[in-house]
């Protein structure tokens, strides 16, 4: 069975937010919506995206600002633009951003699911989102973890904090940065949260011998491959 790619939807208006949803859910896609780019980051923690797709104008952040910060996270991920902002000057300043595509509200839904379905092949094929260190292979589209073939068990975050540290071999990560990347600002929970965390990565993955999480003494953690 083909895993369910996952959309997340930035757009102010509730109404038109809930539509475009809809019509992705019918055409087979997780669509998760926001109504402001800050919350769309709290979504993009706890879930794998493949592609966003975003107003420009809202309130707090807008989203040339939020597709530059989401380009200094990810090169890859596909950006689709739907706008009432049809002059071109908005047009190259989202290309010029990063941004995949540029669609002009009112959008025609049925060509929307079309440019998605373009952007996430074309995403595909640059970007197979697996990554392999030895026997483990994690796969961020299905979001498992296996090493010779075994799965192994992990949440989301576990597996979103494997990936990043697996994704930059012998970087380290201070654990207020992986805070930040994975719990967020506002969260109550306090560095010590990421030692929990790489505890059960070790534990979880004891066998494997292809990889280490090493210990920075002072500083937080990396990943070394053997």
């Amino acid at each position: 069975m083909k895993p369910m790619i996952t959309i997340l939807v930035v757009e102010d208006d509730d109404k038109l937010n809930r539509i475009v949803c809809a019509h992705l859910a019918e055409h087979g896609y997780k669509a998760v919506g926001c109504l402001s780019a800050v919350e769309a980051f709290d979504r993009m923690i706890d879930n794998i995206i493949g592609l966003i797709i975003s107003d420009i104008m809202m309130p707090e952040l807008d989203g040339f600002k939020f597709a530059a910060m989401v380009r200094e996270q990810d090169k890859l991920i596909p950006i689709l633009f739907i706008t009432a902002r049809d002059d071109i000057a908005s047009k190259q300043k989202g290309f010029r951003i990063g941004i995949d595509d540029y669609m002009v509200k009112p959008v025609d839904l049925d060509e929307l699911v079309l440019r998605v379905g373009a952007l996430l092949r074309r995403a595909n094929i640059a970007n197979e989102k697996k990554l392999v260190a030895g026997s483990l292979v994690l796969n961020a589209d299905e979001m498992t973890a296996t090493v010779a073939g075994e799965e192994i068990p992990l949440t989301v975050r576990e597996f979103n904090v494997l990936w990043k540290i697996l994704s930059y071999p012998k970087k380290t990560f201070t654990r207020n940065q992986l805070m930040d990347d994975f719990w967020g600002a506002e969260s109550e929970s306090t560095p010590r949260t990421v030692d929990v965390y790489i505890t059960k990565l070790r534990e979880k993955f004891a066998a494997c011998k292809d990889f280490e999480i090493v210990t920075v003494h002072g500083l937080g953690y990396k990943a070394v491959l053997k």
